[in-house]
């Protein structure tokens, strides 16, 4: 839109004759429409962009955390697995299930620890997307409708150029044929 609004802008610059009512007017009003859009992507990157990009950041940190607890899981179920078999092969080898039995605590503490902590995170993290919601979206309206009512003013001065210009040149107005 703000590209077809400077292009709009740039014809009616070049198509604008110099003794035509209002050319300076004209002028002025095409900048003050193209600093209107402009402001409008600034701010709206600023507001909103700058903001989901940080929202985003969290991301991959959690799915690596989350990929790491799949990991130690897979390693705990072997050892507890591991255990198991010892303990099932009626081998009275103390050594081995001494040393099974450090790996699965070991296994089963490193599983916990990284559970523990993702199941403190992932609720607050899921019910922190409505506040980034309601602020993102509030923030795009609002600027939205900031930028609608300056845009209107501007439109509005440049209807009424044209309505003067229509009134300079009411003998050249052009018509449509077959039009009501």
């Amino acid at each position: 839109m703000q590209q077809a609004s400077i292009n709009l802008t740039q014809s009616l610059h070049e198509v604008y004759e110099p003794d035509w009512h209002g050319k300076d007017d004209v002028m002025v009003i095409g900048k003050d429409c193209d600093a209107l859009w402009e402001d409008f992507h600034n701010k709206l990157v600023d507001s909103t962009l700058l903001n989901l990009d940080e929202y985003l950041l969290q991301f991959p940190d959690l799915k690596t955390r989350v990929a790491k607890r799949s990991r130690k899981l897979i390693d705990y179920d072997s050892a507890r697995h591991h255990m198991e078999t010892l303990q099932t092969s009626g081998m009275k080898n103390d050594r081995k299930m001494m040393k099974a039995d450090d790996e699965l605590k070991k296994a089963q503490r490193v599983f916990d620890e990284l559970d523990v902590g993702l199941q403190d995170e992932l609720p607050s993290l899921w019910e922190s997307r409505v506040g980034f919601y309601i602020s993102t979206y509030k923030s795009v309206t609002s600027l939205e409708a900031k930028f609608h009512r300056e845009i209107s003013l501007v439109c509005r001065q440049l209807y009424e150029v044209m309505t003067k210009l229509a009134e300079q040149h009411s003998d050249k107005m052009f018509t449509i044929q077959g039009a009501p």
